[in-house]
């Protein structure tokens, strides 16, 4: 029987939790310790059922994990990223978005050369990045992604000091520009455009509309290619987690797979 791979997850609101009650017995990989910000760490401990070590600071970390989950925000991906692969620890990354800024992708990039580890990109709330990936190859003339959401899941965004998002009563256009735009402006809400544009054809040609839709059922991310090797549509109509609408269902089921996927022989 293979060892348990000893998991350090970095933040914990709303997909850090569910990904701690999915792997809650999982017997494979365990999520040993959680890191979060100072002042939070007897709040986390009440909202867990087990015996997981919750940390507020990276010198406390004990043992060196095996692999290293971040559910955090951009920020911890910038600061923690290159700390864990120059140490050779494999780093999943779910706030994407962090990579809009060019030093903080490059920065991990070396620490992952450097270190011989992986940087895992979590594909979050979409799905067909590795067909993108794969038509990058024979070239891409373009590649657009709209995310359309109910005009409440953009409270606590750029949106909300543009307009009355209460007051929306039809589809309204909040933003359109490029990924890395998008990505830095609504960087809770665009991760998805930042996977779509490291998948594609990067952030600067990656096209992006956000919409506020009164009549959207769910979080709906809808991405279209063009290129050498035809055409793609890909929709997927998402549920937002219950504890954040701002962010997908599908994302953390994402990190759990990761964190599954590690220990298993045969994977998809």
């Amino acid at each position: 029987m293979s060892i348990p791979e000893n998991v350090l997850m970095i933040g914990f609101g709303a997909i850090g939790l569910q990904v701690a009650r999915h792997l809650d017995g999982y017997v494979n990989a365990q999520i040993c310790q959680i890191m979060v910000r100072p002042g939070r760490e007897n709040e986390v401990r009440e909202q867990l059922d087990t015996d997981i070590q919750v940390i507020s600071s990276i010198n406390a970390v004990n043992p060196m994990p095996d692999f290293v989950l971040e559910c955090a925000s951009h920020e911890a991906v910038s600061q923690y990223g290159p700390y864990f692969l120059e140490k050779g620890i494999d780093f999943g990354v779910v706030s994407v978005g962090a990579f809009s800024n060019p030093e903080v992708f490059d920065s991990l990039q070396a620490s992952s050369r450097a270190g011989d580890a992986q940087l895992c990109i979590l594909p979050g709330a979409i799905g067909g990045m590795d067909a993108l990936s794969a038509a990058k190859a024979e070239g891409l003339d373009q590649v657009t992604y709209i995310s359309r959401k109910p005009p409440l899941s953009w409270v606590g965004t750029q949106a909300e000091r543009l307009m009355d998002l209460a007051a929306i009563n039809m589809e309204t256009v909040i933003f359109k520009g490029t990924a890395r735009e998008a990505a830095s402006l609504y960087p809770k809400n665009a991760n998805v455009a930042a996977t779509v544009a490291l998948a594609g054809v990067g952030f600067d040609k990656t096209g992006v509309t956000l919409i506020a839709d009164p009549a959207a059922m769910g979080n709906t991310h809808q991405i279209k290619a063009v290129g050498a090797f035809g055409e793609m549509s890909i929709c997927i109509v998402g549920k937002p987690l219950s504890d954040n609408p701002k962010s997908s269902a599908l994302t953390a089921l994402s990190a759990i797979r990761a964190v599954k996927n590690r220990a298993r022989h045969i994977r998809m």
